[in-house]
């Protein structure tokens, strides 16, 4: 099984990549093939309307952007899709907003290519926000007719500087869950 997890965070070594690190060791441990994308601080745009992806069907986006057609790529071959996300004024960042609307729109031009594949939310934030953040990532995974799995609470961790979200150990144990439960249910549904 192939997972693949999104970082919409544009600090490295980011709280969010922290978050979805955990997620993707329990999933790695448990045998899938996994890999993380720097989504955020790359140039990349939200979708401008110019139709040409659903006149071409061809799942691509055509604002020449090599970037995001590498992330519809990695969308498509992976049987799990993780998108991660800081909360920036109580939403997802600017970049991650850009690949869900690009590759929603890009892809569902083609049909339901994401249709029973699991997707999972994953967010960072220091204060509020979070559900908001969570229920916007999530509307992408519900649109794409994806199957969210739950944890033990809401994927969300807690902490503003870098590292700090370690000390959340609700949070990192939900994200362990987390991954626990994203590899259960890839085993029983056999992607």
């Amino acid at each position: 099984m192939k997972a693949v997890a999104f970082n919409g965070s544009p600090r490295k070594g980011s709280n969010t990549e922290i978050l979805l690190n955990e997620v993707l060791g329990v999933l790695k441990q448990k045998g899938s093939d996994t890999s993380l994308v720097q989504v955020g601080g790359q140039d990349v745009h939200g979708c401008i309307a110019c139709m040409k992806c659903r006149r071409e069907k061809d799942g691509r986006c055509h604002q020449n952007n090599d970037f995001l057609n590498s992330c519809i790529r990695q969308i498509e071959e992976a049987g799990i899709i993780l998108i991660g996300s800081p909360v920036y004024f109580s939403d997802i960042t600017s970049e991650t907003k850009a690949l869900i609307d690009v590759a929603g729109y890009a892809l569902r031009g083609t049909g339901s290519p994401l249709k029973r594949k699991i997707g999972a939310a994953v967010i960072s934030v220091r204060r509020a926000g979070a559900i908001h953040a969570f229920d916007s990532i999530n509307h992408f995974f519900l649109i794409n007719e994806m199957i969210i799995p739950g944890s033990s609470y809401w994927n969300i961790g807690v902490g503003r500087e870098k590292g700090e979200v370690l000390n959340d150990e609700e949070g990192i144990r939900t994200m362990r869950t987390l991954g626990e439960n994203i590899a259960w249910l890839a085993e029983k549904i056999k992607i």
